[in-house]
């Protein structure tokens, strides 16, 4: 996908948004999850949609905690560790993997699937892929398979909101 398919999602990311803004204001709290440059996109959108929207809004990139996690659950179960911690009856889990196949993430879609807890899929690559096909409030997969315009159209999407 090159710059001008980027811009063919734009009507997608419009199409998306109100349902995306309908669910943040449902939830009291929310948690957004990532990999990687996912995670620093998580990071980054929680803290808007704390100072903006007032929302509580927390994603998992502390280090020193992150790396406790992956240490004493692993690094599969380390995002659902996470949830089952900070996460309670009102809160909307956003989960982001550019590829869909992040074990992490999967396994965080998996318990939010098996403890009725909302959850929001981002994803991009192959539309088959795992994540994508999970049972969410919301799905948006992105048609590329270059992290660099996957990663992008997430940001864009999540701050769309804004």
């Amino acid at each position: 996908m090159n710059l001008t398919e980027l811009q063919s999602e734009i009507p997608k990311i419009s199409q998306a948004l109100p349902r995306l803004k309908k669910l943040l204001e449902s939830y009291e709290k929310v948690i957004i999850l990532g990999n990687g440059g996912s995670n620093s996109i998580a990071s980054h959108i929680a803290e808007d949609y704390t100072k903006v929207l007032n929302k509580k809004a927390i994603s998992f990139s502390d280090g020193a905690r992150l790396t406790c996690y992956i240490n004493d659950y692993g690094f599969e179960h380390c995002y659902s560790k996470f949830i089952e911690h900070f996460g309670d009856k009102n809160t909307l889990i956003i989960l982001i993997s550019s590829s869909g196949e992040s074990p992490n993430i999967l396994s965080a879609a998996v318990y939010c699937k098996h403890h009725n807890i909302p959850f929001v899929t981002l994803s991009g690559f192959k539309p088959t892929n795992t994540l994508n096909s999970f049972p969410s409030l919301l799905s948006y997969h992105v048609p590329s398979e270059d992290y660099g315009v996957t990663e992008n159209a997430h940001q864009i999407f999540l701050h769309s909101i804004l």
